[in-house]
């Protein structure tokens, strides 16, 4: 069954539905200029609210844009992670020193447009434990709502666990599965009422959707 990260957690309401509809990934945003941007601490705030199962029963994940090792550290002080998550223009060399310094899963963010942007692949798959598509929108890094062409991944060889992200919703997310076949999907503005506020029932649409597909 495909596997569900829901992205860019900005309350208790939101975060309760992902938890209930049964979710794999539920994401933080530490990056800045984000509409869903929190502090480590207000993270912690709604991380801290679920029961010790409700924690048991999901993966945490941090997403960073170009942070630095400390900026990690900070956000990992106040809040249990269990991945990382990096949006960015990160080097493979940068993921392993992630890696090394908080000895935590770290996926990799990889934007596509084109079927020239796939040899980005190479480079990170042998440094990250997952990897993300996401779709390439000019001056944004993620978020954007956009989807690109699903048929470039037809014939893609990943040797990681990879998530399929950019422009997914509850209407076409079974659409994408039947088309290609990632580990996971990832959705953030795809469930959201305006730009940073999740809808508890497009969550549930969209992961009951991702389940009953995949």
């Amino acid at each position: 069954m495909t596997r569900v990260k829901i992205c860019g957690i900005t309350n208790h309401e939101a975060l309760f539905s992902v938890i209930e509809n049964g979710a794999d990934f539920v994401g933080f945003v530490f990056a800045e200029n984000s509409p869903r941007t929190l502090s480590s601490t207000q993270a912690a705030a709604l991380w801290d609210s679920l029961s010790e199962h409700q924690q048991d029963s999901i993966r945490s994940v941090g997403l960073f844009v170009n942070p630095t090792i400390d900026q990690i550290h900070q956000v990992i002080d106040d809040i249990q992670l269990h991945m990382i998550q990096l949006h960015g223009n990160e080097s493979p060399a940068f993921v392993t020193e992630v890696k090394n310094a908080t000895d935590l899963p770290v996926i990799k963010a990889l934007r596509i447009e084109t079927a020239h942007d796939l040899k980005q692949i190479k480079q990170y798959q042998n440094v990250s434990d997952w990897l993300l598509l996401d779709s390439k929108v000019e001056g944004l890094q993620g978020g954007t709502g956009h989807s690109f062409d699903w048929s470039l991944l037809n014939d893609i060889e990943v040797k990681v666990p990879w998530m399929l992200a950019g422009g997914l919703h509850p209407g076409n997310v079974a659409l994408a599965l039947s088309q290609i076949s990632p580990d996971a999907v990832d959705v953030s503005s795809g469930v959201e009422s305006s730009a940073g506020v999740k809808s508890p029932q497009k969550i549930a649409d969209f992961i009951a959707a991702a389940k009953q597909t995949g």
